[in-house]
Order: structure tokens, then sequence, then C-alpha cells
């Protein structure tokens, strides 16, 4: 039987799911799933990368059960979640004859879970899909809570759907696979709830981040406590209406840095993310919101788990102000022109700041560029 390390439930009415963590996962998927999900076909959508690391284990064992599966493998990258990627996921769900009951896997890191949750959020007018992470990132964020979708032209994560999986599958020994620098930009979206509102969990991580990389068992229950902490606010708030905005803590600058970088290797999302969270506590610190020591305190924090946390880490170069303050004006939490971040009063103390002026966040950035 499988290795359940840990099991936390999304409780969401009739879309509730759990989410399963423990060590290979992936090689009795096919028991799990014909138990959960009798009479289906699957097709499982991944990229060349996972593919060869991760795919022939998952064929084996739903061939195993006897599950009926299509293979449907993209290019790796973020190049790929954009409407060519879409359109070959669609078309791929479609070729393959799959039903609308029938159920499409996201097997990969969160590229192919957002791009693979929303090609089931509209293929057939929309089928159940289950979350197969494989990457940190994607076990502790992107797998968990039905936002799916892909980037545009005008800036990232602008086009999409709420679609909540009806399972996540985070296999543990996926994560053996990762290169360090694709392990470190996962470990920045785990920083990220010590800093929303549980400094004790920060503090824990300060002490177990070397645990946390060389695979003990302070991995899985990171994980456990991240996809908890991601459950509840879910729950709460859904459709990002209200308090899951604070999830985003250090998006806003982030995903800015990833749209100036064309979305490639220059800059990870969690890379981003890392830099994106230092700059939103030395936003915040600016506005006398916080103390000063903290943004350095999570600067060397990141830092020492191999993320870049200042601009000048970027590879590269950026263009002007101007260019990062378009990129922030098009922010999904922008509401009527005005300028929506998370800002922060300290560690684990994040909170909702609206009409933020974006002559200050202007000229913060130039200063952090010089």
């Amino acid at each position: 039987m499988a290795d359940i390390a840990h099991k936390v439930h999304v409780a969401l009415g009739e879309r509730a799911y759990d989410i399963l963590i423990g060590d290979r996962l992936i090689d009795e998927a096919g028991a799990i799933l014909a138990e959960r999900f009798p009479g289906r076909r699957f097709g499982i959508i991944t990229d060349e990368n996972v593919a060869k690391a991760q795919l022939p284990r998952l064929i084996a064992s739903m061939d195993a059960a006897g599950l009926g599966h299509s293979e449907i493998v993209l290019p790796p990258g973020e190049s790929t979640k954009g409407w060519p990627g879409l359109q070959a996921a669609v078309e791929g769900i479609l070729a393959a004859r799959l039903e609308r009951g029938d159920l499409v896997i996201a097997l990969g890191g969160g590229v192919i879970g957002d791009l693979a949750g929303f090609a089931a959020a509209i293929a057939r007018r929309g089928m159940d899909f289950v979350q197969m992470p494989t990457s940190l990132l994607a076990q502790v964020d992107s797998s968990v809570g039905g936002k799916t979708g892909i980037n545009s032209p005008h800036g990232k994560n602008l086009i999409g759907a709420f679609h909540q999986p009806r399972l996540v599958l985070a296999d543990l020994s996926t994560l053996d696979t990762l290169a360090p620098r694709q392990f470190a930009s996962g470990y920045a979206e785990v920083v990220k709830y010590g800093l929303i509102d549980d400094e004790d969990f920060f503090f824990w991580l300060e002490e177990k981040r070397e645990e946390i990389f060389a695979g003990g068992p302070a991995r899985g229950e990171a994980i456990a406590r991240c996809c908890a902490h991601k459950a509840r606010v879910v729950i709460e708030d859904e459709k990002e209406l209200g308090v899951r905005a604070l999830l985003n803590l250090g998006h806003t600058f982030g995903h800015a840095l990833e749209k100036d970088t064309g979305y490639s290797d220059r800059l990870l999302h969690g890379e981003g993310v890392s830099i994106g969270m230092v700059l939103a506590h030395g936003f915040s610190a600016r506005l006398g919101l916080a103390p000063s020591q903290d943004a350095g305190r999570i600067a060397a924090h990141l830092k020492n788990a191999g993320l870049p946390t200042i601009l000048g880490d970027i590879e590269g170069g950026l263009g002007s102000t101007e260019t990062l303050m378009a990129a922030i004006a098009q922010d999904k939490k922008v509401s009527r022109g005005a300028l929506t971040f998370i800002l922060t009063r300290g560690i684990g103390k994040a909170f909702i700041e609206k009409g933020v002026a974006p002559e200050a966040v202007s000229a913060f950035l130039d200063e952090m560029r010089r």
C-alpha cells in the first residue's frame, strides 16, 4: 500500500478533496485512482522532462490497475503556459476521445498543473482532474486551491479559471530528482506561508532548512503545513475576493520581474517571489509599517537557501522602472486602476493594502535598482 505520511482535507462541500503526501505515491497511483474513480479513463498531461523522469512509473502503476490512459507530452518551461500550449493540451484531450466523465491528470510542476487544470476546466465544458505535482513549488502552492490558467503577453496568470482538483497526490520521491535551483525556487513559496501569518513556522524553517533540503522528515512536515495553511485560506475565500490575496505576498513585484525577464530561465517563479518578498518587506519598512531589520533577516534566510534577494541578482539586468510599473499595473489585484499590495507589519503580519500610490512604488524601485 501507499506510504501516506500526511493527509490534508480541503473541505469545500461537494467539491471537497484530499491532499495525500508521501513517498513513492506515483507507484501506487493506479490503485488509488482505481479505488476513488472506478470505470474512468485518464488523460495524462506532462512535459518532456517529467515524462522522462516520472511518466514510466505512473504508466506502470496505471497498467497494473487496469486503467485506460493516454499521454499528452508538452515542451518544458514557462513558455509552454500560453495559448499554443493550452490548445495542444485541449486538442490532445479531444483526440484521445476522453469523455466528460473521464479525468485529466496534471503530472508535473506549476506550469503543467496550471495549464492542465485550465484545459480540464474548458475541455467538453468541464472535466475533473487530478494534480500530481512533481516540484516543491507545485506541492506546496500551485496544485492546491483550484487556481488554473495561462500567461498573456500582458502579464502572468491573467487568463484562467477557478477549477478545483478531485485529488492531489504529492509524491515526495519526485523532489529527489529536482535540480538544486528548482528546489530552492519552490522553497521560496514555503517561506511565504511563515511570512504571511505564522511567524512560528518561519522560525521553525530557520531551524529546519538544512533538513528540508537534505530530504529528512522535516521536508514532508513542511509540505503538509503549507498545504494545511493554504487549505484553510481556500475554504474561507475560494475565489480570492478577500483574505486569499494574502497568498500573493511578494507576487506583485515577482510577477513584474518575471514578465520583464520574458518568463525565461533567467528568473524562475520562486526566485521572483523571493526577491518580491524582500521588496515587499523593504517597501513596508520604507512606509514606516514594519521593522527594517525584518527585511534583512528574511533576505539572509532566503540567500542561505540559494535564492536571489535583490534586483542586482538577476542576470542580464532589467528594463526601466516604467516597464516594471506597467507590469504591476496589470496585476490581478488592481481595482479601478488603484494598486493593491500585500504589505506587512513584520514577520507573520502581512495585510492587504489598497490604494497604494504608484509614485511611492516607482520611487522605491528606482532606489532598489541603484
